[in-house]
């Protein structure tokens, strides 16, 4: 049996979930960060890099970081081959950003790494896409919406 969207990207986020990442929006909470590492907060700073957002890696997993950000990329592109999968995976994002209220593909697009044009120019996706939507406002109907 397939894996499906929501069952990938539970998979995905377990596995980033697992990674030593590191936050810290506070002075306090990047001492514990670089303690937690068994860094000195204030020597060791040429040991970690910023991945943005608050976020840090050390430097010696930052390419084992950056090949698990890659392969998650690649699985998701691989699998949107699908119609099936694509469809589900439009349907679920589409509830996500709640385009019953917004009425815009856009957050829908970039959850799944997509652009506009992208999908606009491949026959196939804008179909998926289409077939999602209709099927997204039909369970929105079904459930009083």
């Amino acid at each position: 049996m397939k894996e499906t969207y929501q069952e990938m990207k539970a998979r995905h986020q377990k596995e980033v979930n697992g990674f030593p990442l590191g936050f810290a929006f506070s002075n306090k909470q990047f001492d514990e960060m670089m303690k937690k590492w068994n860094l000195d907060p204030k020597k060791d700073l040429d040991k970690i890099c910023s991945i943005g957002a608050g976020g840090f890696v050390q430097k010696k997993d930052s390419e084992r970081m950056n090949n698990m950000f890659d392969k998650i990329e690649q699985e998701e592109k691989e699998a949107m081959k699908d119609d099936d999968f694509l469809i589900s995976a439009f349907e679920y994002e589409l509830g996500n950003h709640e385009y019953i209220i917004t009425g815009e593909f856009d957050d829908t697009l970039e959850a799944l790494n997509l652009t506009v044009e992208e999908v606009t120019e491949d026959k196939r996706m804008l179909e998926c896409l289409y077939k999602a939507r209709q099927n997204y406002l039909k369970s929105m109907e079904e459930m009083g919406y």
